[in-house]
């Protein structure tokens, strides 16, 4: 007769001989190993906009970069909703990830009823694991959207229980502590954003803007909140060439200020000299939860930081 317990043990301790088999793969801890690097946003565009610059200058220098939307994002538009717009947004999602050179993923969870749950920990964590992440980034989790705050929620409490290997034994835990670290945002309480590590992206702000193109149902038509006077205030399909500078005008004004903001974090990466030059920048926060890099890791992590000036 089937008995639960005792499959419950066997699975526990093929869960042990998992952990400490020696030849299991983990988190990449040789400098020659591509890095693999895992970013949670709330819909499909967070992830794009807040870490898209970064993610193709990872994949451009040869490591793994997933972008993931942990709900599907069906009512993220003002005039369709449901299946179909899920379905949308994921091609899109999947159009702006190809043209920067990562892998993307969209959860079937039901944009604006994300919720910190047991189920959906044990669901971040198995992603976590399952991408063998150096490298972890999300929403921090105070936010003005529920599913933003959420993520970081989630992601957090993720953050000690990828290594536990009693947790989601099913998944092998991850032999070291990934970096987690916080996207920007403009949130003033209970604390500002701190960009602990900012990123020049001078080099791929054009073939940024040229992903985010594919997000049409938020870049062009307004998303949740727009409208038909929204949507018409915007150059139409026809004319491509204008609607790409449309966007690419206000991402000068959203990368710009980012660069500004982050100066002195800029200047600590890349020396002053080079700092003050840069025009585009993407920012991130470390977690106090997770691995506490020293600078000489951050820069491992961060190889296109590695060859620049230091002004530790």
């Amino acid at each position: 007769m089937y008995n639960s317990n005792w499959f419950r043990r066997i699975v526990l301790i093929l869960a042990v001989v998992l952990v400490n088999f020696p030849g299991r793969t983990a988190t990449a801890n040789n400098s020659d190993e591509p890095l693999r690097i895992i970013c949670f946003g709330a819909h499909p565009d967070d992830a794009e906009y807040k870490s898209g610059g970064t993610a193709s200058l990872w994949a451009q220098a040869g490591h793994e970069v997933k972008l993931v939307s942990v709900t599907n994002g069906d009512i993220g538009h003002w005039s369709m909703a449901g299946g179909p717009l899920a379905r949308r947004r994921a091609q899109e999602s999947a159009m702006v990830a190809s043209r920067l050179g990562v892998a993307s993923q969209v959860l079937d969870i039901h944009d604006g009823e994300l919720e910190p749950t047991l189920e959906n920990r044990r669901l971040i964590t198995r992603l976590i694991r399952e991408w063998k992440a150096d490298i972890v980034i999300s929403h921090r989790p105070w936010d003005y959207h529920p599913d933003h705050r959420y993520v970081g929620v989630l992601v957090q409490d993720a953050a000690y229980m990828v290594q536990v290997p009693y947790f989601c034994p099913d998944t092998a835990p991850l032999a070291k502590n990934p970096l987690f670290l916080y996207s920007s945002d403009r949130f003033q309480k209970p604390y500002p954003f701190k960009p602990d590590i900012a990123v020049d992206i001078d080099k791929v702000f054009e073939l940024k803007v040229d992903a985010l193109m594919a997000l049409e149902s938020q870049t062009f038509e307004g998303g949740a909140l727009g409208s038909q006077e929204i949507m018409d205030s915007a150059p139409p399909a026809s004319q491509p060439d204008l609607r790409r500078q449309w966007l690419r005008d206000r991402w000068v004004k959203r990368s710009s200020s980012e660069a500004d903001n982050a100066r002195a974090s800029l200047s600590r990466w890349y020396g002053r000299e080079r700092a003050e030059q840069v025009q585009f920048a993407e920012a991130f926060e470390i977690c106090e939860y997770g691995r506490q890099p020293e600078p000489e890791e951050i820069r491992r992590l961060f190889p296109m930081l590695a060859a620049t000036a230091s002004a530790d």
